[in-house]
């Protein structure tokens, strides 16, 4: 099973709220029932995700209410990172480095640090996406990263 990140399971939560919680009532009964299998029978048979007869569907949401929430739901579908190779000879980055990659893409290098590496060509490469969004290039059998942006 893939664990969820940080902020996706943040969310979902969130928006789990009562109304996809199992009913309160229904798990307190079942808490004072000293005979185990009839206690795993009382929990069996509560519905998940309805809170009772009170339940009523969530509303709809405006646009006001969905503000801010349009990044979570773009990296929940993005993956946490990328693998591919620079492009030719490689030999480190410098503050605002532009490094393309074999793929296509085209990261620079945001954060002004610096790194000497001994000259590779075609480096493999990782660009990772921390619990924050910030995304980060590694290089493969180094230590160091850069703080990244995407810019083609």
């Amino acid at each position: 099973m893939k664990a969820l990140s940080l902020p996706v399971l943040m969310v979902a939560l969130l928006t789990a709220s009562g109304t996809a919680l199992a009913d309160d009532a229904a798990l307190l009964k079942c808490r004072t029932l000293s005979d185990i299998p009839a206690r795993m029978a009382c929990y069996d048979a509560i519905p998940v995700g309805a809170a009772g007869p009170a339940a009523a569907p969530a509303p709809a949401r405006t646009p006001e209410q969905n503000f801010g929430l349009e990044a979570v739901k773009q990296r929940e579908a993005q993956p946490a990172s990328i693998r591919s190779t620079v492009v030719g000879d490689f030999d480190g980055w410098g503050p605002g480095s532009q490094i393309r990659l074999a793929n296509g893409q085209v990261w620079r290098v945001i954060d002004g640090s610096d790194a000497v590496l001994p000259r590779t060509k075609d480096a493999a490469v990782t660009i990772e996406r921390n619990v924050f969004g910030t995304l980060f290039l590694k290089i493969d059998g180094g230590n160091s990263s850069a703080k990244v942006r995407r810019v083609q």
